[in-house]
């Protein structure tokens, strides 16, 4: 703004021309504008008069963007030391010294850790990568009977199954052909047995670990789920045996569409949670996004203690397949360790942060623990459903 005259309002930074701008140039031509590199006595972005290396009224810093290649390159490794550096500075208290992380940051030591939202979104994309690609299969199904000729079969236990099979193939041998016939026999003996108790066997289209499935007696079971979850899926499978058929040509099927939109599902849950603890701590006279820094740093803890816990034991059961030796045993010593230090860390740091007597933090301990735990049952339980049901 200018008055009649042309002269600036009182207030406003002085301009200059770009040709005016002193700028400094390495040995080499550049084809840029002067005004458009840093160096100058005003702002590229607003024009306020520079005091330091960044603008006090807009907050940009004072840096170049068209530059040389190397100086980039130097540039993008400062950040990476100073993000490790920081990184370095983080994990020893997160680990190690409950609630200190959250009570430096509500004091304003904050420049020397990383940031507990980017604390939170590394860690979490980190353990669930390493979730994707060393989780082991909770449910296998077997594909050895073609789709056409999947019969019912009598229920066997393993032992019977085998000698079975064995007695098949010795028939095979005698005469070619024998057994197939001898096996359709034993399956229209079973379908007779069904008729004359009065039950329909259910159509088969797949199995389960070898066998045919069947809503009762060789159900699908993720061992993650609750029962009902379980017993809902087996329902949706009677109905629509086409997603039965898809989970046994790709028994990681289920658990990798819950992977997929399980860390979004923890990080909408994490305003819940911040809820949660604003409601058990009422009259602490703390503000919101306190008990959302408290929820970040305790998440960002559970994540780094399992992403150390897949680590030792992947490296284990690389080192040592058959699982006997000093690397495997010390693994899971240091696991076992982690695994109980969790709820251990957890109410130390809710005693710390919050600074309550003992006996009072004890019990909100336990009543958000259980809160909390039921909050993301219902989440996973959710999240397992819709997976289910996109399929």
């Amino acid at each position: 703004m200018s008055d009649a005259n042309g002269a600036p309002t009182p207030g406003e930074p002085k301009k200059m021309p770009s040709s005016q701008l002193p700028v400094v140039v390495p040995d080499r031509k550049l084809t840029i504008e002067a005004s458009r590199l840093a160096g100058s006595p005003l702002c590229l972005n607003c024009g306020t008069a520079l005091k330091g290396p960044f603008c006090h009224y807009c907050g940009q810093p004072d840096k170049n963007l068209m530059r040389f290649f190397p100086a980039l390159l130097r540039e993008m490794l400062e950040d990476f030391v100073d993000f490790d550096s920081r990184f370095m500075r983080t994990i020893k208290p997160l680990l190690f010294r409950p609630g200190k992380l959250t009570r430096d940051y509500l004091d304003g030591l904050r420049f020397r850790y990383v940031p507990p939202l980017r604390l939170y979104i590394f860690s979490s994309l980190v353990l669930f990568f390493l979730v994707a690609v060393f989780a082991v299969d909770t449910i296998q199904f077997a594909s050895d009977v073609d789709g056409d000729e999947r019969g019912v079969r009598i229920q066997l236990d393993d032992t019977e199954q085998q000698e079975l099979d064995e007695a098949l193939k010795e028939l095979d041998k005698v005469q070619p052909g024998l057994a197939d016939r001898v096996s359709e026999e034993i399956d229209q003996a079973a379908r007779e047995e069904d008729a004359t108790n009065g039950q329909t066997p259910p159509e088969v289209d797949f199995e389960v670990n070898g066998k045919p499935w069947d809503p009762e007696t060789n159900p699908v079971d993720l061992a993650w789920m609750p029962d009902w979850v379980n017993r809902w899926i087996n329902r949706e499978i009677g109905e629509s045996p086409e997603k039965g058929r898809a989970i046994e040509a790709n028994p990681n099927l289920m658990f990798d569409k819950v992977l997929d939109v399980l860390p979004g599902t923890m990080f909408v849950l994490l305003p819940l949670v911040a809820l949660l603890l604003k409601f058990w701590y009422l009259f602490a006279k703390k503000y919101y996004v306190e008990h959302l820094i408290f929820a970040l740093h305790n998440h960002a803890f559970i994540f780094v203690t399992f992403i150390v816990m897949i680590v030792l034991g992947t490296l284990a059961e690389w080192r040592e397949p058959d699982g006997a030796g000093v690397l495997t045993t010390g693994s899971g010593w240091i696991r076992a360790a982690l695994f109980t230090w969790i709820p251990v860390y957890l109410l130390i740091s809710l005693k710390r942060v919050y600074g309550q007597g003992w006996a009072l933090t004890l019990g909100k301990y336990f009543a958000i623990g259980i809160s909390y735990l039921v909050l993301l049952g219902f989440a996973t339980a959710f999240v397992a459903v819709l997976s289910f049901v996109l399929l």
